[in-house]
């Protein structure tokens, strides 16, 4: 049953002019080209496919966003190749806020490509990732966990703040954040022992019964701090998109050189002692990674999804030229 907290609101605009927001678009979804085709009639990346309520996951993120932070200092990285179904969803954000990557190389570069930007446009900042493929259903409570975590990382500026989910089940398909000692005179927020990323199902059940929370890629961090773990933990993909950022003209040969990698796999799994866990108790969440997974969550909420109405159609989301959009300049 999902609980709600009354005392939780977002915070007041001259507060929210100082929030930097990064919307993480830059994923191919493959995993439901199926769906997607079924819905669309083309297999579209699923953050721009309309899957609830008339609204895609994008543009959902995007409207949850400005409840964090003024729309100005809403950030988004996309892909090249997604430029034409992005174009219209995300028109109401500054073209020089719109990071496009030559091609998808998981989340790892995605990030610090976009970082590397945000260095340039705002240094001192503190940043709030947001990924674009998740299903949440109470946007004002999720934004002032985020705001929680943006006043903890303010105080600590060496950490980095995720939010947290208890899992009804054992999932291997996600991150856990393992709990260590409550942060002091914080309700519900934690040091971490351990990041474990996709675990088996038996492990899964196991950090279950030692208060794991699921990891939703919801992060708040001190950009500087960031960016001195990454030089340390990446090197080799922290210099390569270093020097994108300065020669932004030769991106597509750089990006060719780049391995992919994961972002939970080779960052927040081998810096436990730089996290501090929320726990998010009162918002239903969900990664619509999978169609089980969307599905589900309509059946959760008593509901038919529409594509599987008798009479539905598939609908195709609008391409629109998009030649004003370009990659930032050096």
């Amino acid at each position: 049953m999902i609980t709600r907290n009354s005392d939780l609101s977002v915070l007041d605009t001259e507060e929210a002019s100082r929030g930097i927001a990064l919307l993480l678009a830059g994923g191919d979804g493959t995993r439901l080209n199926d769906l997607t085709r079924e819905i669309t009639g083309s297999p579209i990346p699923k953050q721009y496919c309309r899957l609830y309520n008339e609204t895609s996951l994008l543009e959902a993120t995007l409207a949850r966003t400005r409840l964090y932070t003024l729309k100005e200092k809403i950030h988004i990285i996309i892909n090249r190749d997604h430029i034409e179904l992005a174009t219209d969803q995300i028109q109401v954000l500054r073209k020089r806020n719109i990071f496009i990557q030559p091609a998808n190389r998981d989340t790892g570069p995605g990030i610090v490509f976009s970082l590397l930007q945000l260095k340039r446009m705002h240094p001192d900042a503190i940043v709030a990732v947001f990924p674009t493929d998740h299903y949440i259903d109470n946007d004002r409570a999720f934004i002032a966990h985020t705001r929680r975590a943006t006043q903890l990382v303010a105080r600590m500026p060496e950490k980095i703040a995720i939010l947290g989910i208890a899992p009804h089940r054992p999932e291997t398909g996600y991150g856990y954040l393992l709990p260590d000692s409550p942060v002091r005179k914080c309700e519900k927020t934690y040091h971490v022992k351990a990041f474990i990323e996709k675990p088996s199902l038996s492990r899964a059940y196991e950090i279950m019964t030692l208060g794991g929370l699921l990891n939703t890629f919801v992060m708040v961090f001190k950009l500087s701090s960031m960016l001195e773990i990454l030089e340390q933990l990446v090197p080799g993909s922290f210099h390569a998109m270093t020097a994108l950022s300065r020669s932004p003209h030769k991106a597509v040969e750089i990006y060719q050189k780049i391995d992919s990698w994961n972002f939970s796999t080779q960052v927040l799994t081998r810096i436990p002692q730089h996290i501090i866990m929320l726990e998010i108790d009162d918002v239903c969440w969900s990664d619509w990674g999978t169609r089980e997974s969307i599905e589900s969550t309509y059946r959760a909420l008593n509901k038919v999804p529409f594509w599987q109405l008798p009479l539905y159609q598939p609908i195709p989301i609008p391409n629109h030229s998009a030649g004003s959009i370009e990659l930032p300049d050096p």
